[in-house]
Parts: C-alpha cells; structure tokens; sequence
C-alpha cells in the first residue's frame, strides 16, 4: 500500500498502527513511510483518523487534503490516487471519493479544511460510515476510477478482482506535481519508518 501510494504521487505517506512487536516498523524499513503511534482507543476510528492527517500536516507544510486509506484496503491502484490528487486541484474545497460500478470505494480525499468536522463525529462511527455522514453534510463528489482494488478488500484474492478499467477520461489540467515535496523541510524523514509519537503530535497540535 505504501508502494503505491508513493506511485502515485502522494506525499508524506503515515501510517497510523500500533506496533508493540515491531513488525510494522519492520515492513516499513527503507519506505518512505512516517509510522505514527495512534490515537487512543477510546478516540475510535475518527480518532485513527485525524491522528494520521494531523501526522501528515506535521511533516508537510501547507498541507491542504489527505487520503483516507483503510489497511484492508491492499488491491487498489496507483492510478486511482493519481486520478484523486488531480481531481483535488480541481476541487480543492470538495471530499472526492472513488467509485467502481455502483460500489463506493477507497482511499478518500478529505481537505484538511474539514479535519474540525471530520473529528467531531461518533468514536463509534466506523470508516464507511464516517464518511457517509462527513459526506452528508459537506461538498461531496463521486468519482469513476475504473479500480475494482479500490472497492474489494483483502478478503477478495488479486486474481479474482474484476478487470481494472482506469478512469473513462483523465482529469485536467494536470496538478503542479512535486510542490508538496518541494514544501517539504529538509529535516524531514526521505527514509522510513520514522516514528511520530503520539505524545509529541498533541504537544504540536496545542
């Protein structure tokens, strides 16, 4: 997931687990992934959640949106976070969700603008239903990725996804592709994982 992630152009990658056995640390060695502590567990899914975009905001100056990207969620493909990071230049203010057929997908673009109203929500709320309500209330769009790996999970096996089909029309005009790396601090981690913790991102955040 960090791979593609990284293919299709986004920047800082966090990932946002607990990893009392080092395993995840581990997997991450050499990625250009962040590992960020996480939130508590009372703070729920929300919690995980603003926890990563507030890691990622940390890293990146100026950063404006962030993909939302459940770990189940390992077939999708890069060509789907390029089509949500120039669909985002063209909206910035909008929540963009992936589509394939008629299911709903993954990862989400939420504009940092929103993280207020993304961290009011129910702890008890799970992902899709975070979104749903965050949707509900805020500018949402829909759109055509053409990526059964954005729909179907980890329980789905790679060789039984439907044929991946790509967006029907690529999104113009193309984004200013390497100005968040560019906004980046030198003191950044290019090297992964880097580990945030917890407790310092509440001290920042204050």
């Amino acid at each position: 997931m960090v791979e593609t992630a990284w293919a299709g152009g986004a920047t800082p990658i966090v990932v946002v687990s607990f990893d009392e056995g080092g395993q995840v640390a581990a997997a991450l060695a050499g990625s250009p992934a962040v590992l960020a502590e996480p939130a508590p567990a009372a703070a729920g899914q929300v919690g995980q959640i603003v926890r990563g975009i507030e890691v990622a905001a940390a890293q990146v100056r100026d950063t404006q949106a962030a993909l939302v990207w459940p770990g189940s969620m390992v077939w999708v493909d890069a060509e789907t976070v390029t089509t949500l990071i120039e669909a985002h230049g063209m909206r910035r203010d909008a929540l963009l969700r992936p589509r394939y057929a008629d299911m709903l997908s993954w990862p989400v673009l939420v504009p940092t603008a929103l993280l207020d109203q993304l961290a009011s929500l129910s702890p008890a709320l799970m992902p899709d239903e975070l979104l749903d309500e965050l949707a509900g209330s805020v500018d949402a769009h829909t759109i055509d990725t053409g990526d059964p790996g954005a729909a179907y999970d980890i329980a789905t096996p790679i060789d039984s996804l439907p044929e991946f089909q790509g967006p029907p029309e690529p999104v113009k005009p193309p984004p200013d592709w390497g100005a968040s790396v560019a906004d980046m601090g030198d003191e950044g981690p290019l090297q992964g994982p880097a580990l945030a913790p917890y407790s310092q991102a509440a001290e920042e955040g204050e």
